[in-house]
């Protein structure tokens, strides 16, 4: 899972304008300043970069960096 967090924590930092301290407790709507459409456009560039889909019912689960982790190295084990 580490692996899975790290390449997370990359995608996100290349998305932000601004450089943020990053961990699995960051809100990723309110810590990050993200509005809907960038979180989207985050979560399409993470499906691109784990070649996985993640439903929106999981996707409205996904509260913290740490949620969008986890969502992301379960489905990559059942891919």
């Amino acid at each position: 899972m580490e692996q899975t967090r790290e390449l997370v924590f990359g995608v996100l930092r290349s998305s932000l304008q601004n450089p943020i301290e990053l961990s699995d407790d960051t809100n990723i709507t309110e810590g990050l300043g993200l509005d809907s459409v960038a979180v989207m456009d985050f979560v399409m560039e993470i499906e691109d970069a784990f070649d996985i889909s993640i439903p929106l019912d999981r996707i409205a689960e996904v509260k913290t960096i740490g949620d969008l982790v986890a969502t992301v190295h379960d489905l990559k084990g059942k891919s």
